[in-house]
C-alpha cells in the first residue's frame, strides 16, 4: 500500500501515529486506556498540524506532545504521583517568553521542578532564532523545543500557572496559583532587547523557585 497525498488523510502518517499510540499504550498500561492514548496521539498531531509550516517531523513531535499530555492527564487524576512542583508557562505563541521561562526554570532548578510551556495561538515557525541564541549564550540548548498548544490536561496538572502577555486568551482554572509577568515580546526586539527580557525572566524565575522549593538544609 502506498501513501496518499490527498486530503482524505495520509496513510503513512496514520500508520506512524498508530505505532506511536501502541508504544505509549505500553508505557501507560494500567494508567490510561489504549483508546484514550490513541485519541490523544491523533489529537496532538492535528493540533500541532494546524499551525506547523514544516511537517517533516510532525509525527515525532506529536508523539512527544502526546506523551507529555498523557503524563499530565494521569497526574491530574492522581494516577501518577507528582514528586516535584509543576510549573506551567503560557504566552501567545510559545516561541519566546514562555520558552525562555521554561528553559531557565529547568536549568536553574536542577530538576527540582517539572516545567511545561504552551501558547494560546502557538507559532508554526518554531522557537524565535534570537531566543535560541541568547539562551545558548548562557549554556542552555532549546533546539529541540517546539511551540505547543494549550490543552486542559497540562493546566490541570500544574501547581502554578505563569502567564506572559496573553491576556484573556489564557484561561483561568479554579484552584490554581496564577502569576502574570509583564514582559516585552522578544519578537519585536533586537538581540540586546531579547537579552534584557531573558535576564528579567531569570530574575522572576529565581524568585518563583525560592517560593516553591524547600529551603536547603
Amino acid at each position: 500500500m502506498t501513501a496518499s497525498s490527498g486530503q482524505g488523510g495520509l496513510l503513512a502518517p496514520e500508520a506512524v501515529l498508530l505505532r506511536a499510540a501502541e508504544r505509549l499504550a505500553d508505557r501507560f498500561e494500567g494508567i490510561v486506556g489504549p483508546e484514550t492514548v490513541e485519541r490523544v496521539v491523533f489529537e496532538s498531531y492535528t493540533a500541532l498540524g494546524r499551525t506547523a509550516t514544516v511537517t517533516a517531523h510532525l509525527t515525532s513531535l506529536a508523539e512527544r506532545f502526546a506523551r507529555d499530555r498523557l503524563t499530565a492527564l494521569a497526574q491530574s487524576r492522581g494516577l501518577i504521583v507528582k514528586t516535584v512542583p509543576e510549573i506551567l508557562y503560557l504566552c501567545v505563541h510559545n516561541s519566546g517568553r514562555s520558552q525562555m521561562a521554561a528553559a531557565l526554570t529547568d536549568h536553574l532548578s536542577g530538576g527540582r521542578v517539572h516545567v511545561r510551556s504552551a501558547g494560546s495561538q502557538p507559532s508554526g515557525d518554531g522557537i524565535l532564532p534570537q531566543v535560541v541564541e541568547v539562551l545558548a549564550e548562557i549554556g542552555i540548548d532549546v533546539t529541540e523545543a517546539y511551540p505547543k498548544p494549550l490543552t486542559d490536561d497540562i493546566v490541570r496538572a500544574a501547581d502554578a500557572v505563569v502567564t506572559m502577555g496573553c491576556g484573556d486568551a489564557c484561561p483561568v482554572y479554579p484552584g490554581k496559583r496564577y502569576l502574570d509577568w509583564d514582559l516585552a515580546d522578544p519578537a519585536g526586539l533586537d538581540l540586546d532587547g531579547v537579552r534584557r527580557v531573558r535576564d528579567e525572566i531569570r530574575a522572576h524565575v529565581e524568585d518563583l523557585l525560592a517560593e516553591v522549593l524547600p529551603a536547603d538544609r
